[in-house]
């Protein structure tokens, strides 16, 4: 095999509780994911020149020996001893700086995708803890479940059903969030406050998108709302537009709100407009990526 296209999907958190820093300096989290129809688009291509090369269209994502999808590419070549070498190009669609997880997604794919060009010479236990070096979500992507309970940093999955799937917007505001910073917001607005613990949850509360929205949170919208209004009104906005769910995802700036069907979210996205920032109609997933 000489070329391998994989689609690297977008992730909404319907929950992401942020808990105590640890001694390695990163915090632990409780998250629940799913999987968004959005996606960007890496090939890798094999190549005779041992090295990994990197085009990327329709984003900047800064230099490339700091891209995660470099990053993975190259971890897959230095466990098999670097016999080829990799072209890949990725396609940006997904915002980035949004919460929706596009650079981890990329990583993930890039993974995959080098992966079946050495012929799957990597096992996929192994290629999960490549993915755990790479970023929080990035085992998220790797294990291309539709909805899946992370914990630890984001490393350690648990499957959960899937969920049927639903029509979605999301709104990016026209500000970018820095997941460095939002973590220090927490931690300081944590300042005086005790160890925050864990969260008890069963499956009838995420048995269905009703049940998930009175559930849902994301321990980051207080501290990015009050340091960037533009997210928090248009939080408001959507949230007028009676959704199942409303939330920020991840570390923001990108809000999303699920509907009941087509039209509601379609005449949710008329009453919006473009006053908020960008709107993407989408879908959740209810199987695995093909």
């Amino acid at each position: 095999m000489s070329a391998v296209e994989v689609r690297a999907h977008a992730k909404i958190n319907l929950l992401l509780r942020v808990l105590a820093r640890e001694d390695d300096g990163y915090h632990g989290l409780e998250t629940i994911f799913a999987l968004l129809d959005l996606h960007d688009t890496v090939i890798a291509e094999r190549t005779d020149s041992r090295e990994v090369v990197l085009t990327v269209d329709g984003a900047d994502t800064g230099p490339f020996v700091q891209n995660t999808a470099f990053r993975a590419a190259t971890l897959v070549l230095d466990a098999i001893g670097h016999p080829f070498g990799v072209r890949l190009h990725l396609a940006k669609r997904i915002p980035v700086r949004a919460g929706l997880g596009g650079g981890s997604s990329d990583g993930a794919a890039a993974l995959l995708a080098v992966n079946q060009i050495a012929g799957n010479a990597v096992p996929r236990h192994e290629l999960l803890q490549f993915a755990a070096r790479l970023g929080s979500d990035v085992a998220f992507f790797v294990a291309q479940a539709p909805l899946a309970l992370g914990w630890g940093h984001g490393e350690r999955l648990l499957r959960l059903p899937p969920l049927p799937a639903a029509p979605a917007l999301l709104v990016t505001p026209p500000v970018g969030v820095s997941t460095a910073e939002a973590y220090g917001w927490v931690s300081t607005a944590r300042k005086h406050d005790g160890r925050r613990g864990a969260l008890a949850l069963d499956l009838d509360a995420l048995s269905s998108w009703g049940s998930i929205g009175r559930m849902a949170g994301n321990d980051f919208e207080s501290v990015v709302f009050a340091r960037l209004p533009a997210v928090r009104t248009a939080f408001e906005a959507l949230c007028t537009t009676h959704p199942l769910v409303c939330r920020m995802t991840g570390s923001g700036s990108t809000l999303f709100a699920i509907y009941r069907s087509v039209r509601e979210r379609d005449d949710a996205a008329m009453m919006l407009g473009r006053k908020h920032g960008a709107l993407r109609p989408v879908m959740t997933m209810e199987t695995p990526p093909a």
